[in-house]
């Protein structure tokens, strides 16, 4: 009895194991239940429906562009254009020394000279180094003094001449200011007046310093210049060309214009001509960095943001405006054909260039606006 009672308990639990085995795969093979899917636009996280947000796009094209690079870029294209038609074309930058050196991208405070673009220029135009680089002769602070003269004696040691104009008052101001250039090895020219006032010869001293018999053929030779913002003073082209050319100047840095005409080719060959007969370089000075409305490149239809990369006017000037420099559109006007405004210059005779507005680069950085806080905090 006991050994069938052991027989039943050992059937009976087989039994119920051959069941528990059947029935697992039943419920392991259960599909589970269907996510429920996400709204449109959204992803869900921990339960909950999220704004599904796309790759991050800077909308400012110009957002990643290095300004100050840019500008070197710019001014290593006139070059290359201008030396393609007059081998022996003269460049000269306005300002802007820092332009002189680059910065690793390691360690930003470690610079380095930009060699490609110091062998693009053959010297540096630096107004109010000593004095007037604010207000009109009123010395230079020191410490951009300092700053300045930094930048100055790399551009030196990389065979760059520097040129100062100081904005003087008087005559002890005069003669301190060819004192300091000298000692630094700088050519200068003491101007009495700035901008479009800047419309005279000098009257202190009466002669150029440092005046040569010999002939000027490059920057190098050069020991003394002039600069005249605006001829119209002596008359017509004849008569201003005649009055520049009865001097002894090494170099003249003049307008291209005329009033509202272009100086002639007989008449930049008359200029060519130091009194004593020996030659000589004659600049024309050209702004890079702003267009104005009485150039003879503006059309009627410009305007402020029309076309897109003529920017706001000057400060004080309404007539002139900041233009994206790096635009293949103004390049092309500047430097880019038989019809661009530095083969014209090349066409009417002159020796080079100087190349103003340059700091242009760094109103769309921002800087010009710090640097007038920093001011008005000091």
């Amino acid at each position: 009895m006991k050994k069938r009672s052991r027989i039943n308990a050992i059937v009976i639990g087989a039994l119920i194991a051959m069941l528990a085995w059947a029935a697992a795969p039943a419920f392991a093979q259960a599909p589970a239940p269907a996510p429920e899917p996400n709204a449109p636009g959204k992803i869900r996280i921990q339960g909950q429906d999220i704004e599904e947000k796309g790759p991050q796009i800077d909308e400012d094209p110009n957002a990643l562009l290095d300004m100050g690079e840019e500008m070197r870029k710019f001014v290593q294209k006139i070059s290359r254009f201008a030396r393609k038609y007059k081998r022996s074309f003269q460049i000269l930058t306005s300002n802007n020394l820092e332009l002189m050196v680059k910065y690793e991208d390691v360690d930003k405070l470690k610079p380095a000279p930009a060699k490609t673009y110091i062998r693009s220029i053959d010297g540096i135009l630096l107004e109010g180094l000593f004095y007037g680089e604010k207000i009109f002769g009123q010395p230079t602070r020191d410490v951009r003094i300092k700053q300045q003269l930094g930048f100055a004696k790399i551009a030196q040691n990389n065979g760059v001449r520097i040129l100062v104009v100081d904005y003087v008052k008087d005559r002890k101001m005069v003669d301190d200011s060819y004192r300091r250039n000298k000692a630094n090895k700088f050519v200068s020219f003491a101007a009495h007046a700035r901008d479009l006032e800047l419309n005279t010869l000098p009257t202190y001293p009466s002669r150029p310093r440092n005046e040569s018999s010999k002939n000027v053929l490059s920057m190098k030779d050069v020991r003394n210049f002039v600069m005249i913002n605006d001829g119209t003073r002596y008359g017509n082209q004849a008569e201003y060309t005649l009055k520049m050319h009865d001097t002894n100047y090494d170099m003249l840095l003049v307008d291209v214009f005329h009033g509202r005409e272009p100086l002639t080719r007989r008449a930049v060959e008359t200029l060519k001509y130091k009194k004593i007969g020996a030659k000589r370089l004659v600049m024309a000075r050209i702004d890079i960095g702003s267009a104005a409305s009485y150039r003879y490149y503006w059309k009627p239809r410009w305007r402020e943001g029309s076309p897109s990369w003529i920017n706001a006017p000057y400060p004080g000037d309404p007539d002139r405006f900041y233009v994206q420099y790096w635009r293949p559109e103004w390049q092309k006007l500047i430097a880019g054909n038989t019809k661009s405004f530095v083969y014209g210059i090349i066409a009417q005779g002159f020796d080079g260039v100087v190349l103003s507005g340059m700091n242009s680069y760094r109103y769309f950085l921002g800087e010009e606006e710090r640097e007038e806080d920093e001011e008005l905090r000091q």
